[in-house]
């Protein structure tokens, strides 16, 4: 570890002297985690970081409108869209692979659930259904009856592995949580953890911010931190040792996630693609979500604040939006794209600007805990690899179906607790319904078919376990003709007795 006096003289060659502003009042203790703390960061680059960080704030985004085009329509997929014929071989053929244990899946789960309220990783949320499953629950059970369909198809016994791109916040915690719950019944050398960087939050005039007067505030790098993070933690070097050569990455919030979904996959691979994006058609033209697009004939996602309005309502002659493809963080990449970023790409990844409160101690050490943004947090996007694709495709899916995000706390307008819920409800008694159930409210009422509109009331209280059906597969021969009282959860014991019946 380097000395003091090195770690000074970097400071003071970045320009960060303030950061040893408090090093008389530290006991010795306090001392030698702040200098360990302090050796860790990459102090050649604090200056060029710092630098970056407040002139990248002070400049309004590019507008990109004269420079931007949709994805070729041969590049883009469509559960709406596509024949029957093209969906189910997509379907095998994503089936095939993960019989063949050439699929993984990896959770980016590096946030805190500070908009939610709640101190703890957002996975470990329950948001309140039936079961009371958190979202980490759903996920693994939705890998276990994947697992299980393609072992059923194939007569395989396959291994999905599920890689979960941790922070320093949520690493711990996300450990504990999963021992447990056992794993919530997955093999445990078949769940990989692993932590991204965090870097200094900093203030508008690129000056590191003190969070105590021996720590400093430090922020995971975003998203894109991921493809650091599989270099740091040799995560491409288990991924070939197990044999995969497709990766599923996606977000933690979205509670309607299909895990490894074999028609995403089986689309991708039949292209030939090395990367792919799930995309949902934007709900309205200012709808604040990136677009897939193409920027001088380049595949990437632009920024809602990166076009002007009058670009986003274009339509097209069916009156569709022109630039509809919504990016929903839930994509398909091969082994190999990702060890070429790592290898070629990762250190050209654009920077992105998150002003955000951060608490800090002011010049007298005292704690501040702001009511307005006062620092900036450098991020990087996993989106921000598209333009290094040699062949890239998108894949629109159902919103109703395949995105409801958990960002922010009950009270909000949207993607709360309460509409993530809704959503997978609703979703449920939807599949109840397709395989020739009837619904019953409390009092005896047929239930009418739940629309998906968010201003509707809430849907039957109607829940079926992942383990039970992985997409809506296999319900008519417990469900068909009959008539179902809710509140009703269809778990595996519930299965199992309606089948003897």
């Amino acid at each position: 570890m380097p000395s003091f006096e090195q770690v000074k003289q970097s400071l003071e060659s970045a320009g960060q002297a303030h950061v040893l502003q408090f090093w008389p009042e530290l006991c010795e203790e306090e001392r030698d985690v702040f200098l360990e703390e302090l050796a860790q960061l990459d102090l050649k680059g604090l200056k060029d970081h710092c630098e970056a960080a407040a002139k990248a704030a002070a400049s309004p985004p590019d507008s990109l409108d004269q420079h931007i085009e949709p994805i070729p329509p041969e590049f883009i997929g469509s559960v709406k869209k596509s024949g029957r014929d093209s969906l189910e071989e997509w379907e095998r053929r994503g089936l095939l692979e993960i019989s063949e244990n050439c699929v993984g899946v990896l959770l980016l789960a590096g946030g805190q659930g500070t908009r939610l309220g709640v101190q703890y990783p957002k996975g470990m949320y329950n948001v309140g259904l039936p079961s009371g499953k958190t979202l980490y629950q759903i996920q693994a059970e939705r890998i276990r009856k994947i697992q299980e369909l393609a072992d059923s198809k194939h007569g395989s016994k396959c291994t999905v592995p599920w890689y979960i791109m941790t922070s320093e916040f949520t690493l711990g915690p996300t450990e504990t949580f999963f021992k447990e719950n056992n794993y919530f019944g997955l093999e445990p050398t078949n769940i990989i953890m692993f932590e991204q960087r965090m870097i200094p939050a900093v203030t508008f005039d690129g000056k590191v911010i003190l969070k105590d007067k021996g720590k400093i505030a430090m922020a995971p790098d975003g998203n894109g931190g991921l493809y650091q993070a599989l270099v740091d933690n040799k995560v491409l070097e288990d991924m070939k040792k197990r044999g995969v050569k497709y990766l599923h990455v996606y977000c933690v919030d979205n509670i309607l996630v299909k895990m490894a979904d074999p028609v995403f996959i089986g689309f991708c691979v039949s292209k030939g693609a090395d990367c792919g994006a799930k995309v949902v058609e934007k709900a309205y033209p200012t709808e604040p979500v990136g677009v897939v697009c193409r920027v001088r004939g380049v595949s990437q996602v632009v920024e809602y604040s990166e076009v002007q309005p009058q670009t986003a309502e274009l339509r097209g002659p069916g009156g569709e939006l022109v630039y509809s493809a919504g990016n929903i963080c839930n994509h398909c990449f091969t082994r190999s794209f990702l060890q070429d970023v790592a290898e070629k790409y990762k250190d050209q990844l654009k920077q992105h600007v998150a002003l955000k409160k951060v608490p800090f101690v002011d010049a007298q050490g005292v704690q501040v805990k702001p009511s307005k943004s006062n620092g900036i947090k450098m991020e990087k996007f996993v989106f921000d690899v598209f333009p290094f694709s040699r062949n890239f495709v998108a894949f629109e899916v159902v919103r109703e179906d395949e995105f409801s995000p958990l960002k922010n706390a009950d009270g909000s307008v949207t993607d709360n607790p309460t509409t993530a819920r809704n959503s997978l409800l609703a979703q449920h008694c939807r599949w109840a319904t397709s395989a020739g159930a009837t619904l019953l409210d409390e009092y005896g009422n047929p239930l009418p078919l739940p629309s998906v509109s968010a201003d509707d009331s809430p849907p039957a209280q109607c829940e079926i376990s992942p383990l039970v059906s992985y997409f809506g597969e296999g319900l008519e021969q417990l469900l068909k003709g009959r008539t179902i009282h809710t509140p009703f959860v269809l778990d595996e014991k519930q299965a199992k007795k309606l089948q003897a019946q």
